[in-house]
């Protein structure tokens, strides 16, 4: 179909919203302070702090280069479509088309961001995969998300860590938890909570079965040292063991492995995925601290519903997608009712569609 004036004038007015809602000048403005910050010799000396400035350089240096590449094309398009008009030559035609479907991919990228306006969408993320009902099938299916997720990560091009690993008994994991280092992956992800159901053919059972089985996502922000989330040391209870977790000549020789438990809340965290006990004892606390926080955020959104007349509160026990791999094969999500009838790539981490469906649902 040919790219009338009309269609040009709604790509102008989606960048337009682009322009006012990201506010390239700000973005530039900040861009110029972050440069200056990766310029001090001694950045180095803080290597999270350092980590964190060069993401968000790196974040912003791409957010104004996909801005001014949309002006760009926009303007190139415009041109071919006035040069097609006034020769009346059609040969212009797959150069319009394939800049349109270029264009329209890149304001649908970066209106995406638009969505992700929360107070901590900015933040990264800390994502942990808990098997739930279904034995070893259970711990199977946790496998098979944490490799979902970690394939997304990579197609993102995100940054992550196993900070914490507890294996199953007999396959798969009975937990896991990641740490994503990446500008807006709390933002992304914190649609992902709640319970993930698997219907398969069993693969641990001689006369292979219908099994059904389910794994729980948690995902929370990392927070940052602002106060926010009070930790005293007299409400901690400290523990160290060797590493149970896969990989690395260091583990099981030392005893570097960190358990915390907060006295107060009953709440216990462990992180083994590092070579020091005092690296592991920092990510416990952040881990200690996002949990501390979820429960407030928990307790806020509860009174809002009240407030609201609401009478379900979404969390953790929530069932949000359904995985059939027999007798048919289909991916869904239960809230958005958004499908995918080839769940082989959705477990591969092909999980775009889902939260970016998820995220303009809620916007």
């Amino acid at each position: 179909m040919a790219v009338t004036h009309e269609n040009l004038d709604n790509y102008a007015l989606r960048l337009a919203g682009l322009h006012d809602k990201l506010d390239p000048e700000k973005l530039f403005k900040k861009k110029e302070e972050l440069e200056k910050e990766s310029a001090d010799p001694n950045l180095w000396s803080d290597e999270t702090k350092a980590k964190k400035i060069m993401q968000e350089l790196s974040h912003l240096k791409a957010l104004l280069a996909d801005l001014n590449s949309i002006d760009e094309n926009l303007k190139s398009l415009s041109d071919l479509v006035s040069m097609q008009e006034e020769s009346k030559d059609n040969s212009l035609e797959n150069d319009i088309q394939a800049l349109e479907r270029t264009l329209i991919r890149q304001l649908n990228k970066l209106e995406l961001v638009t969505y992700l306006s929360g107070k901590y969408d900015q933040n990264e993320a800390i994502l942990s995969i808990h098997s739930g009902q279904g034995g070893t099938e259970a711990m199977d299916w946790a496998q098979m998300l944490g490799r979902m997720y970690t394939r997304y990560f990579e197609r993102k091009d995100w940054s992550y860590e196993m900070v914490d690993y507890s294996p199953g008994d007999e396959a798969g994991l009975k937990s896991v938890t990641y740490i994503v280092h990446a500008p807006y992956a709390y933002g992304y992800l914190k649609n992902e909570r709640g319970t993930h159901r698997l219907v398969r053919l069993s693969p641990f059972n001689a006369d292979s079965l219908r099994q059904t089985s389910f794994a729980g996502v948690e995902v929370m922000p990392l927070m940052e040292d602002t106060g926010e989330i009070e930790i005293r040391d007299e409400d901690l209870e400290f523990e160290a063991s060797r590493s149970t977790g896969a990989g690395g000549q260091n583990v099981n020789k030392v005893s570097t492995a960190v358990r915390i438990r907060h006295i107060p809340t009953n709440i216990v965290v462990e992180a083994q995925s590092q070579r020091y006990q005092e690296q592991n004892r920092k990510i416990a606390l952040q881990l200690l601290k996002a949990k501390l926080w979820e429960i407030e955020e928990k307790k806020h959104q509860e009174e809002l519903a009240k407030i609201k007349g609401a009478h379900h509160v979404a969390g953790w026990g929530t069932q949000i997608r359904s995985y059939v791999l027999h007798p048919y094969k289909l991916v869904k999500d239960l809230r958005t009712e958004y499908e995918s009838t080839d769940p082989d790539s959705v477990l591969d981490g092909d999980l775009d569609m889902f939260i970016e469906t998820e995220l303009k649902s809620l916007s």
